[in-house]
């Protein structure tokens, strides 16, 4: 099944983009670590979007899709902005040179790298798909052997 949220680009989106991420993964039955983690990175993305591509023009319309694919978690966000953004190019910045500068910013990407197990953007003629997927692990099922002999 695929679930999907349309959303603006305004940063009082990011709220709701958080919250329906959240309680999707709620459905699959993650870890609060893996989830926390899925939501920050999909919120990066996002907030990339909405503030770099879109100046914040709140009369551009996004949307972000989650789907549960046997054991890989896939999202996707629809964008149809002027500006694409170029991965090819992009160069993952030095965190030693960003702390010693004391720059805020320009970690996002890193942190979404390190999240997800794949990301990729996929232009169409006129919009992009910003695809990040994480896999996720079957749980293992636990066989526990008792002593024949102790069980009465």
């Amino acid at each position: 099944m695929i679930y999907r949220y349309n959303f603006y680009s305004s940063k009082e989106s990011l709220k709701g983009i958080r919250t329906f991420v959240a309680d999707t993964l709620l459905l699959f039955n993650l870890t609060e670590i893996i989830t926390n983690q899925l939501v920050l990175a999909t919120d990066e993305i996002c907030a990339n979007l909405i503030i770099h591509a879109h100046q914040t023009n709140e009369n551009d319309p996004l949307e972000l899709s989650i789907e549960n694919k046997k054991n890989k978690i896939i999202f996707e966000i629809t964008d149809k902005s002027d500006v694409p953004f170029d991965l090819k190019n992009y160069k993952q910045p030095d965190i030693l040179e960003i702390v010693k500068q004391r720059k805020k910013g320009g970690v996002g990407l890193m942190l979404v790298n390190s999240v997800m197990d794949t990301f990729e953007i996929k232009k169409k003629e006129n919009y992009s798909i910003w695809r990040l997927s994480k896999n996720i692990p079957v749980p293992q099922r636990i066989t526990i052997q008792t002593d024949p002999s102790i069980v009465s």
